[in-house]
């Protein structure tokens, strides 16, 4: 039987290993060093003055949201063509969830369509750089700063994708924080993790609080000393917000340190495949390939084809399950999220109400794409991907 290609896969090899038993080996597994030499290797690589690490991508959205101290009641507001967390964070702090529609070709937030979506009672923007494009931030930023409205650009899919400009996302050279993800299938793992960076020195230090419980060690921020002579004793902490645990530990530090020397290598790779498809993908007349814009350059977390699954007269569930059978693993990405059950409930939202996304939805099909195919593999899934027509 020959082996299954995922359509997203970690790659791990001996460094990798070494990293992470070295700190089994050590004192701390948790609450460690590692934690903080990603960090600053992390702020370092992306160019931003800041970064803090996180459980997972989700925690990630939820503190940057958090950490803006948005009152309850106002709004917040993404795209429907993303993972339902982008949104999710809004409900987590108390706001109501708002969405703009995608542009045809990139198939993150539209601009245009943004400015029509945004309400006096809209507070944060999360712009979502699908499959690793970078979202058109420039005139974002320019549209939320004009409103007085805070940016937080989700770039799960994007760590080493550049601007316009060439400065790399999560610079936060257009927001206030910006958030990643280390899933196994993203372009760095470290199991499961995340990170949000910022340039803004409150914002950072109001991460750090809440992703620990809301607590402090730190005397200097101490409002209230335990009672006696002298200063509080080494035991002492407060709590000064309603916080989390939302730590990453030294073990998936130390793999995260070991993944990102290794990135501009895995995303060289990841544009060779991605080329290699396009030359192929393009003159085949019942698919699109994806567009990246010229003045900036992806990542490629995902593969994404449009299909015209009706001009081969089979539907996506076929489609998929052809591919399964000849060991092709595919995925969608993603179910808009204004048609989730809970958001057509709770807000009202209905098929319509965001055309482009739709539209993107019902022909949108992920093929594999990771670091560690060979050729073999490549060509094999050119081949399973050519002949659906037939």
């Amino acid at each position: 039987m020959r082996k299954m290609i995922n359509y997203g896969k970690q790659s791990i090899d001996e460094d990798d290993i070494s990293a992470v038993v070295e700190v089994l080996m050590s004192d701390f597994l948790t609450q460690g060093p590692r934690v903080l030499e990603f960090e600053k290797a992390l702020a370092a690589y992306v160019g931003a003055e800041y970064a803090v690490v996180v459980s997972n991508g989700t925690a990630a959205l939820h503190l940057a949201v958090n950490a803006l101290d948005i009152p309850e009641g106002y709004e917040g507001l993404t795209v429907p063509n993303t993972f339902a967390a982008s949104a999710n964070c809004f409900l987590y702090n108390r706001l109501t969830p708002r969405f703009a529609d995608i542009d045809r070709r990139t198939y993150c937030m539209d601009p245009a369509e943004l400015e029509k979506r945004i309400t006096p009672r809209t507070r944060v923007l999360i712009p979502v750089h699908f499959a690793g494009q970078p979202a058109e931030m420039e005139i974002i930023a320019g549209i939320a700063e004009n409103k007085n409205i805070h940016v937080i650009e989700d770039a799960s899919h994007a760590i080493g994708s550049r601007y316009e400009k060439g400065k790399k996302v999560g610079s936060c050279c257009y927001s206030d924080m910006t958030i990643f993800s280390f899933h196994p299938v993203k372009t760095i793992a470290t199991g499961e993790g995340g990170a949000v960076t910022t340039n803004n020195k409150e914002l950072y230090e109001k991460l750090l609080l809440l992703r620990n419980h809301g607590i402090t060690k730190d005397a200097s921020k101490f409002v209230n000393p335990s009672t006696g002579p002298g200063s509080p004793g080494p035991w002492y902490y407060e709590m000064r917000e309603l916080g989390f645990n939302y730590r990453l530990t030294d073990i998936q530090a130390a793999l995260g340190l070991s993944q990102l020397k290794k990135i501009d290598r895995f995303i060289k790779r990841r544009r060779e495949i991605v080329k290699r498809y396009n030359q192929v993908f393009k003159y085949l007349p019942f698919l699109t390939v994806p567009y990246e814009r010229a003045e900036i350059f992806s990542a490629f977390h995902l593969y994404v084809l449009q299909i015209d699954f009706k001009g081969i007269n089979k539907t996506r569930t076929r489609v998929m399950q052809e591919l399964h059978e000849k060991g092709i693993g595919t995925q969608v990405h993603y179910i808009p999220v204004h048609l989730l059950p809970y958001y057509r409930e709770h807000f009202g939202f209905k098929e319509g109400d965001f055309p482009v996304s739709e539209e993107y939805y019902q022909h949108c099909l992920s093929i594999p794409l990771y670091p560690k195919m060979i050729t073999d593999d490549i060509d094999r899934v050119i081949e399973a991907v050519s002949g659906l027509k037939t």
